[in-house]
């Protein structure tokens, strides 16, 4: 199929939906201009001191990271708090929004992504599912409570060569003790999951009232397949944009091997001619 009728394919699949599910992964993030950590070279370019210590992501992106070297294991969270507060989200969020306020039920966000970018970009923060958790919420690495609270007073200060926190490391409010971003990371057995199932039970509720779903998949890779697997099990058409791993099994799918930039502006560009959205 010629890559414009593909563009049509996804027009008319939204054309006919009453409520999207848009599932997202790290390929949006990096629409939007920031760094790719699949594999352990994407994240030792962003952090050299990394790779000099030869750290994969698994290593610096633990609960164990924090008790051994929480200056580092901070210096990089803290690293990526303060860059995601700089970080304007890309066009692809603004097509986005666009085509959502003309569908009946709107939409649902599900991403593994901790940035924030679907709730800076203006998406309705009651329709987000976080499956990894934010990176702007903070929770106690003692357990003492399960509070998890804004990162809003946290202003990291990073030694960016050393990717070491050079400032006060955030505390928790009750024990003082160290406090950890409310991520899900790897071997977590101590993430604080309260904030993410209470989002779990607001999906399911919007879910419930949408017959005709559309999933719109933007950047969600294989090597960590929560979103994909999410987005699949709804028994619905698919738009997977990727540009990468584009491929859908889906007899209703609709593949797009591509940025999701210039997915969803070719996909707009013929919602514009059909009078979906305006001009």
């Amino acid at each position: 199929m010629p890559l414009d009728e593909r563009f049509i394919r996804a027009a008319s699949l939204i054309e006919q939906a009453d409520g999207l599910l848009i599932t997202a992964g790290a390929g949006l993030g990096v629409d939007s201009g920031l760094p790719d950590f699949r594999g352990s070279q994407g994240l030792w370019r962003a952090y050299p001191a990394l790779g000099r210590a030869r750290m994969d992501f698994q290593e610096i992106a633990c609960p164990d990271a924090f008790r051994q070297h929480p200056d580092l294991a901070w210096g990089f969270y803290g690293h990526r708090l303060k860059l995601y507060r700089e970080t304007q989200p890309g066009p692809t969020f603004a097509i986005l929004q666009a085509i959502v306020h003309r569908v009946p039920a709107g939409a649902f966000v599900f991403t593994s992504n901790v940035d924030g970018q679907f709730q800076k970009a203006g998406f309705d923060p009651l329709r987000i599912l976080e499956c990894h958790g934010p990176i702007h919420h903070l929770q106690c690495m003692t357990g003492c409570t399960n509070a998890i609270w804004p990162a809003d007073g946290f202003a990291p200060e990073v030694d960016e060569d050393a990717c070491r926190l050079t400032n006060e490391m955030p505390r928790c409010p009750r024990c003082r003790g160290l406090a950890r971003p409310n991520i899900l990371m790897f071997g977590d057995w101590e993430w604080i999951e309260d904030r993410t199932r209470e989002q779990e039970v607001r999906f399911a509720a919007w879910r419930r009232k949408v017959e005709r779903i559309l999933v719109i998949e933007i950047g969600a890779g294989t090597a960590v397949p929560s979103v994909r697997f999410f987005g699949e099990r709804q028994n619905a058409p698919l738009v997977r944009i990727n540009t990468t791993e584009a491929k859908t099994s889906s007899e209703r799918g609709v593949s797009l091997p591509m940025t999701g930039a210039e997915a969803m502006r070719g996909i707009a560009a013929v919602l514009t001619a059909n009078g979906f959205l305006e001009a």
